[in-house]
Order: C-alpha cells, then sequence, then structure tokens
C-alpha cells in the first residue's frame, strides 16, 4: 500500500463509523478514490478486520494461513504443510544439492511429527526443547545457497510457526480449512460465477449447510426433506446450531 495514502489517514485519533456509507466519505475526504477497486480493497479490509477486533469477535482466536497476505492479522500462525512445500519446490542442481534438501524435509517431517506430540502433552519442558530443536535445524548452512536462504527466512518466522507452543489447540496446518472449500471450488468450476447477490448468496447458505451436514454425520438431503416438510411429518431434525452445540 501507497505510504502517502496511509499517511492521510495516518491522524492519530481512532474513528468510528457506523456503516459503509460514513466509512467511504471518510476515505473520499482525505482524497482516496473510492472508485478503484484496487485502492480501495486494503482500506476495506482493514475497515473490517478494525471493526472485528474493536467488537471483539474473534477474542483470542489463533490465525492460521498459508502466509497469505490477507491472512497475517491478529495472532497468526503458519502452516507447517506450506512451508515444508517451499523446500519441495527448490531445483537442486546437483546429486549433493538434492541429498540436502532431502535431508532438511525429513528433519522437518520428523519435527512436526514431535508437535503433534506436544499437542497431545504439551509441557514447558517439552516447548523449551522444541524451540531449541527448531533453531538447530533452521540454522544449518549446507552450501546449497537457495536452501540456505530459505532455512534463514523460515527461522525469522520462528514464533507463528511455533504458536502451537504456547496454544497448543492452534492446527498445525489448513487442511481442514481447505477441505471445506474444496466443494465450493469445484461448483465454482462447474457452474462459474452467479449473476446476482441474491444467486452468490443462495449458492454459499447451501454449500455451508450441505458441509456443516456432512460433519454432523448427518444427510443433507435428508435434512432439506425436513426443512422443507417434504416428508409429510412434523421435524424431526433439532436446528443445526443446538447439535453443535451439543457437541462443543
Amino acid at each position: 500500500m501507497d505510504p502517502a495514502l496511509l499517511a492521510r489517514l495516518n491522524t492519530g485519533e481512532p474513528r468510528r463509523f457506523s456503516n459503509q456509507v460514513p466509512f467511504l466519505g471518510h476515505l473520499a475526504e482525505k482524497g482516496i478514490d473510492i472508485f478503484d477497486r484496487d485502492i480501495i480493497r486494503p482500506f476495506a479490509e482493514a475497515g473490517i478486520w478494525g471493526s472485528i477486533r474493536h467488537h471483539g469477535l474473534v477474542g483470542n482466536a489463533v490465525i492460521v494461513s498459508d502466509d497469505a497476505g490477507q491472512f497475517r492479522v491478529g495472532t497468526h500462525a503458519l502452516c507447517w504443510v506450506h512451508a515444508e512445500r517451499l523446500l519441495h519446490k527448490l531445483m537442486p542442481a546437483t546429486p549433493g544439492q538434492v541429498k540436502h534438501v532431502e535431508t532438511l524435509r525429513e528433519l522437518i517431517w520428523l519435527f512436526y511429527k514431535l508437535l503433534k506430540d506436544y499437542q497431545r502433552r504439551p509441557s514447558r519442558r517439552a516447548a523449551n526443547a522444541l524451540g531449541v530443536r527448531f533453531d538447530r535445524i533452521f540454522s544449518i548452512r549446507t552450501g546449497y545457497g537457495d536452501l540456505d536462504k530459505l532455512l534463514a527466512r523460515l527461522k525469522r518466522r520462528k514464533a507463528e510457526l511455533l504458536r502451537v507452543l504456547e496454544r497448543p489447540e492452534t492446527p498445525l496446518n489448513t487442511n481442514a480449512s481447505e477441505r471445506d472449500l474444496r466443494s465450493f471450488v469445484t461448483k465454482r468450476k462447474i457452474s462459474g460465477g452467479t449473476v446476482s447477490r441474491n444467486g452468490r448468496e443462495a449458492r454459499d447458505s447451501m454449500l455451508g449447510l450441505m458441509k456443516t451436514c456432512q460433519k454432523l454425520g448427518l444427510s443433507f438431503w435428508h435434512y432439506l426433506c425436513d426443512r422443507l416438510g417434504m416428508g409429510g411429518l412434523e421435524r424431526s431434525i433439532p436446528p443445526l446450531a443446538t447439535m453443535i452445540a451439543a457437541r462443543a
């Protein structure tokens, strides 16, 4: 983001807006082109995040991501699968470089297994030992330039990669969220986008209900029939929110 644009908004005093209209009006007053989507998007995202934090909607939740910029907010943790994938993308040119990459990948996966064990039995002693082991692994220098630079870069992200040591409930990867999005991506590939906002909301609502039923072990078809009264009987399936709360 252009520092000059940020400087216009850096008044030192927090501002609160009741909805989108006064927020956009404030940006326009500061000389920001609110009709340029590329310019306005980061400001809109920052405003939404500020509102979420102000109202305490995420509490002390940890946000785990693949390091995409839009998710590097709040208390952030990095996905280990995506971090290791960076090593997999390297293109070693000699047998020695290939061996170095394979060795480091093996060390990282062994360390990953230790983190999973820590999640099951967390302790301060184990956390300290894992911190030391992390430094030892990512301080290795092999002479393979690209690999050494990557290890140094990952070491600088130690706090985010080891968030699980202070918050053992933190997932070590984003696999679950990516699986949740898979049905949405499949639908989009088949039918493309939606024509209207109503269509988008209907699509997202139905996919959300389907995924929730799947996680609850409930037939989505039976759920729809129950809600639409297609069985001819009164509703027999309780509200999904009630079922989720009962399993929490």
